[in-house]
């Protein structure tokens, strides 16, 4: 039986399929499950387009803090959430050694060539960094 989960998700759809192989795995109710979100740090070079309108850290986190509640309210069992900032990868595999996950799951984009060489790949580096297993969901 897994104790501890971390279910890295992010903002794009790729997280509902994550909370779907959550349910797939037949979690036992004494397990718990750390529902993560890692906000990029800002790149120190970036730019602002001042034309649009600009969220608010506090707006941001709140929208992040919503959801991540609406996938704990589909869990069966004791669920965390955890919001933090930073590099995805670095945070994700920091959590996992926190609260000594025996299982990370995470979504991929499926990126390949030149993108996966420009972006890199968060799953990637968090499968090979990682203190335990991890499981790989792919987008459709």
């Amino acid at each position: 039986m897994l104790k501890t989960i971390v279910s890295a998700l992010d903002s794009s759809d790729l997280s509902e399929r994550v909370i779907q192989t959550l349910d797939q795995l037949k979690i036992e109710p004494a397990t718990k499950i750390i529902l993560c979100h890692v906000i990029p740090s800002p790149e120190p070079d970036m730019e602002v387009p001042v034309d649009r309108p600009y969220s608010s850290e506090e707006l941001v986190y709140q929208e992040i803090e919503r959801r991540l509640q609406s996938y704990q309210a589909q869990l069966p069992c004791q669920s965390q959430i955890e919001i933090v900032n930073g590099d995805p990868a670095i945070e994700i595999v920091r959590l996992a050694h926190i609260y000594q996950a025996e299982l990370i799951i995470i979504g991929t984009r499926g990126l390949t060539g030149l993108k996966r060489i420009l972006q890199g790949s968060v799953s990637s580096q968090v499968v090979a960094d990682a203190p335990c297993s991890v499981l790989v969901v792919k987008s459709d």
